[in-house]
């Protein structure tokens, strides 16, 4: 059964489409917060409102994760061969993966809220967008870090 009940003595019990809807609302809170610091600190992010900074946070959040999956699937291919030319291009092709998807994620938050968001700066503001979505996988992972300490008990580092 692929949602079987998941018991934990503190919390109740919980489905695993419960817990990948409380994940997934965690990370887009944090790509949410991330993208509303830089708007309001860093003169090169520009969102009109705090909605349409949701919105954007759902869109980066669902694109991510379509992005991960492709480079995951990529990986496990040339992972699955042998050899010095299937890892150079296990490298380049992760590589080609994760630089494109910025170009098209950037392009699709430029077509869905056009003049509503604006990433400027150095070409054409894909420094800005690229440093914003370092930021949110740099917190994201810290985050997740810091949420797996609290529940084995062990001692948190960085």
């Amino acid at each position: 059964m692929k949602n079987k009940l998941i018991k934990n003595e503190y919390s109740g019990s919980y489905t695993k489409h419960q817990e990948l809807f409380f994940r997934y609302m965690f990370l887009i809170l944090i790509d949410l917060t991330i993208l509303n610091l830089y708007a309001d600190y860093f003169p090169n992010v520009y969102i009109s409102s705090f909605s349409i900074s949701l919105l954007v946070a759902i869109l980066l959040q669902f694109m991510l994760q379509l992005t991960m999956a492709l480079e995951h699937k990529a990986s496990a291919y040339f992972k699955a061969k042998e050899g010095l030319q299937a890892k150079i291009l296990r490298g380049l092709s992760v590589w080609a993966i994760l630089f494109v998807s910025k170009l098209v994620i950037l392009e699709a938050i430029s077509f869905v809220f056009t003049d509503k968001v604006i990433f400027s700066g150095r070409l054409h503001g894909i420094i800005s967008f690229i440093i914003v979505i370092i930021t949110m996988i740099v917190v994201e992972q810290i985050m997740r870090k810091i949420y797996k300490s609290l529940g084995s008990g062990e001692k948190f580092t960085p």
